[in-house]
């Protein structure tokens, strides 16, 4: 009888990508299940990038390790970036792990189990963070059917001074345009009507395979797959965000303008601090081009408050631009002093209450721009993909192309009606909250 497995995958949704993969190759030889009480193995993808996510991962180890004793598990394995970065440290504080993996050879977990199984006295199994990933390589997946996440690269070459994961997760490896085309086809040919493009920095999708951008290409490429819906863009750097890059996103009908760039900062002090090739006025222009083009474009960022070095006068540069440009949706993060990075040791640290409390004093201004932003679509109609029942002939929930879904705000669709879960219907709306919008259908048929 084959074995029961369960994987557990915490952070980003490229981990969530190699789980999947993960599941694609063990699922010949296991028997996957629902819930972690009821495996027999248990694998843990864990996330490493900043204190809390350290934190969680470490907890929901612990959680597991449990099941060892007062369950029937019998193996647990801890793959991703915590164990990437902390193999030695996680196996002696928590004996009950049977085996480590990294983040480069995550789809050699059947040889490691095989060798547990062996009574072997190997436990961690890391490789160079340089791997290049294998091609074609099984995948079930675990989000809806109607869509998918497409990673187009591995690592990073940024060397922003706040962050691990260049050392977690290796250079930056573009994956060949063949090869990405190839999977797309696949995904929509299993009913995936919205690829979501991930990296750790898509917009230099092409560089090291290619010598130049070549992000539009392939954005011209998967455009061309026929059942395809919607092909979003996730973390673009803005210094790289040159006219050509941007004419891939509005020459391709398929591909949504929905612009994701993470900015981290505004002040052109904390900018330098942090690494990041851009200034206050390049974050601008880049944004004000954006606008130019199509202003329903929708961007979004992430800004990191805290960091050392930050005066109230960094602090209200940020302010200043976030009312400037009114970015459509806004994450802000305390930032955490990671250990061997170049930030961990740099003078001036924010004491924990300012930073929680410029990070509220943000995510309030935020609030009230997002609310503004709501309310200016009440009236209009919007194509809307259907995810939800919540009510039984009552309300359906929804996202319009411009939300990402786990990250961005839904359409609460009033109907009696009976919508077909991942169809797409035309919304009007007619109220609005502070990161949501209510609407009602406005024509009775699936698109």
């Amino acid at each position: 009888m084959m074995k029961k497995l369960y994987i557990e995958t915490l952070g980003c949704s490229k981990n969530l990508v190699d789980s999947e993969q993960m599941l694609g190759i063990l699922d010949e030889d296991y028997t996957l299940c629902d819930q972690a009480e009821e495996a027999e193995i248990l694998i843990v993808n864990t996330c490493s990038f900043i204190h809390d996510a350290q934190e969680e991962s470490i907890n929901v180890i612990l959680d597991f390790a449990r099941l060892k004793t007062e369950g029937h598990l019998e193996k647990l394995i801890i793959t991703g970036c915590l164990s990437q970065r902390y193999p030695d440290e996680l196996l002696a504080e928590i004996p009950e792990i049977d085996a480590i993996i990294g983040t480069s050879n995550f789809y050699k977990v059947n040889e490691v189990i095989k060798t547990l199984d062996q009574n072997k006295s190997q436990k961690v199994f890391i490789e160079s963070v340089d791997l290049q990933i294998p091609e074609n390589l099984p995948r079930i997946l675990t989000t809806p059917s109607y869509y998918a996440y497409l990673k187009i690269a591995e690592g990073c070459d940024n060397k922003c001074t706040y962050c691990i994961i260049p050392k977690l997760r290796g250079k930056y490896r573009s994956r060949a345009l063949e090869d990405i085309i190839e999977e797309a086809e696949d995904l929509v040919s299993m009913g995936v009507k919205e690829l979501i493009l991930i990296a750790q920095d898509t917009s230099r999708y092409g560089i090291d395979l290619y010598k130049k951008p070549s992000l539009p290409k392939l954005l011209t490429a998967l455009n061309a797959i026929e059942g395809l819906k919607w092909i979003r863009v996730q973390y673009s750097y803005p210094d790289i965000l040159e006219d050509d890059l941007l004419e891939g996103f509005f020459s391709n009908d398929k591909v949504v303008n929905y612009f994701d760039i993470p900015i981290q900062h505004a002040s052109d002090k904390i900018l330098k601090l942090m690494n990041r090739k851009t200034t206050h006025e390049d974050i601008l222009k880049i944004t004000q081009k954006i606008r130019k083009r199509d202003p329903e474009a929708v961007i979004r960022t992430t800004c990191i408050v805290g960091f050392p070095g930050e005066t109230e006068q960094d602090f209200d540069a940020l302010l200043k631009l976030v009312k400037e440009v009114k970015f459509d949706r806004l994450g802000a993060f305390t930032y955490s002093n990671e250990e061997n990075t170049p930030a961990f040791k740099l003078p001036n640290q924010v004491a924990e209450t300012v930073m929680v409390e410029r990070r509220d004093a943000l995510m309030a201004l935020q609030m009230n721009i997002s609310e503004s932003l709501s309310y200016s679509k009440v009236g209009k109609v919007y194509e809307v993909l259907v995810e939800e029942l919540v009510e039984e002939n009552k309300i359906y929930v929804g996202r319009t192309k411009y939300d990402s879904p786990e990250i961005d705000g839904v359409v609460y669709i009033n109907t009696t009606e009976a919508l077909d879960i991942g169809s797409f219907i035309e919304v009007k709306m007619i109220d609005a909250l502070e990161y949501d919008v209510i609407g009602e259908v406005y024509h009775e048929h699936s698109k």
